[in-house]
This record gives structure tokens, C-alpha cells and sequence, in this order.
């Protein structure tokens, strides 16, 4: 009878233990998709200002419909992005072009002096901030997840049931590169 207890209560402690690591994963996988979240609403942020941004800028940079339509296109891929991945990779053009569209928007002082491209631009900003944070984050939260499944004991429950998460990476490399600034 004492073996039959003794047997039990390791039963239930593994029992306990299995649960408690499976939890843990799940939560953790919880988090990354709320991190995904955060992310996705912050690009819909951005994506919601840009065209007001573009209405302001149409009327000061009329020779700037290149830099307009680059900015269009970038933000429909991100909008029609399906998987985080892509979504990712299209939010990164978009950034870049609208570093661009700043960029440009320094030959046009009525446009810099203009209160409402002011607004945008400094909303814009901050929301660029916000997603730079945002994906700090998920990639914290991937970092633990996949050392989560990956590491034993949890590899063990997590086995094929949850893959390997991606986080952000820089796809362009160019922007490791130190800028030159001359005076």
C-alpha cells in the first residue's frame, strides 16, 4: 500500500510539473500574440494618419508625386499584408519612405511652417516611436517563447505543437550604416 501511494503522489507530481510547463509555454505564446497586437495596431495608427499627410503635402510639394505614390503603395501593401511576416517587411517600406517624404519636405517652408503637416508629421513620429518600442517588445516576448520550447524540459512538452517564432529583423541592411554628416 505505501508503494501504491508513493507512486501515486510522483504521478501527481508530474502530473503537476507537465501542466505547470505547458502553462507556461501558452502564456508565453499569449504574449507574443499580444505583442503582435500592440504592433499591428500602432501600424494601423500610422496607417490611418498618412493620408491626411499626403493631402497636406499634395498641396506644397506638387512635384513630389513620386515620393506620394511610394508612400500610397507602401501603405497599401501594409494594409493588405496577410501574414506578420509580410506585414513586417511592408511596414519597413514604409518607413523608409516616409523618412523620404520628411526628407523632401525640408525644400518647402511653407509646407515645414504649415501647422497641420506640423501635427502629422510630430504624431507620426511619436507613432514611429511607439512601433519601434512595439517591436522591441514582441521580440522580447518571441526570445523567451522560443527559449521556452527549446530548452529542456520544455522542448519536451512543447513538442511539435508549438513552432518557432520569427521576430523583427532588419531586411535592409543599409541602415546599419553609419550616416556621414558634414558641416
Amino acid at each position: 500500500m505505501p508503494i501504491a501511494i508513493a507512486i501515486v503522489a510522483v504521478i501527481a507530481l508530474l502530473a503537476v510539473w507537465f501542466v505547470s510547463i505547458y502553462n507556461g509555454i501558452v502564456t508565453k505564446n499569449n504574449r507574443c500574440d499580444n505583442a503582435w497586437e500592440t504592433i499591428d495596431a500602432q501600424l494601423q495608427r500610422r496607417n490611418d494618419l498618412i493620408p491626411n499627410l499626403v493631402e497636406t503635402v499634395k498641396g506644397y510639394a506638387k512635384h513630389e508625386s513620386e515620393t506620394l505614390a511610394a508612400i500610397t503603395n507602401a501603405r497599401a501593401a501594409v494594409a493588405n499584408a496577410s501574414t506578420p511576416e509580410a506585414k513586417m517587411e511592408a511596414s519597413g517600406q514604409l518607413t523608409q519612405a516616409l523618412g523620404h517624404l520628411f526628407a523632401v519636405a525640408e525644400a518647402y517652408p511653407e509646407l515645414k511652417a504649415n501647422s497641420n503637416f506640423a501635427q502629422l508629421q510630430a504624431d507620426l513620429t511619436d507613432t514611429e516611436n511607439k512601433i519601434s518600442y512595439a517591436r522591441m517588445s514582441f521580440n522580447d516576448c518571441v526570445l523567451e517563447y522560443n527559449n521556452a520550447i527549446t530548452t529542456f524540459p520544455g522542448n519536451i512538452v512543447a513538442g511539435s505543437r508549438f513552432p518557432k517564432r520569427h521576430g523583427f529583423v532588419v531586411t535592409d541592411d543599409s541602415v546599419r550604416d553609419v550616416p556621414t554628416v558634414s558641416f
